[in-house]
């Protein structure tokens, strides 16, 4: 496979996990956190990350945007529910090491 079709593959992916989790907008961020080590605000930090190593200035709330689809305070407020004291431990737990 050459250089430029793993990058569009690999673009491609990006944008149907994207998609899935605009969709799946019942999985919270700290479950998440808790099962993989990253949330969406990760990936819009990434985005917002590569997008600065090339030159393009791009804010933290401007890649959330881009990321959630919506702005991320109208995502956290629709969206977001008031992680549970199981969650908590759970991320007590998961990054412990973390710190």
């Amino acid at each position: 496979m050459d250089a430029q079709t793993k990058l569009e593959l690999e673009a491609a992916a990006f944008r149907t996990l994207q998609a899935h989790l605009q969709r799946r907008t019942d999985v919270q961020n700290i479950d998440m956190m808790n099962l993989t080590g990253f949330c969406r605000n990760c990936l819009s930090r990434w985005y917002q990350e590569a997008a600065n190593e090339r030159g393009i200035e791009m804010t933290k709330d401007e890649a959330r945007k881009d990321f959630y689809g919506m702005p991320y305070d109208q995502w956290r407020d629709k969206y977001q529910t008031e992680a549970n004291d199981a969650q908590k431990a759970a991320f007590e737990v998961a990054h412990k090491d973390a710190t």
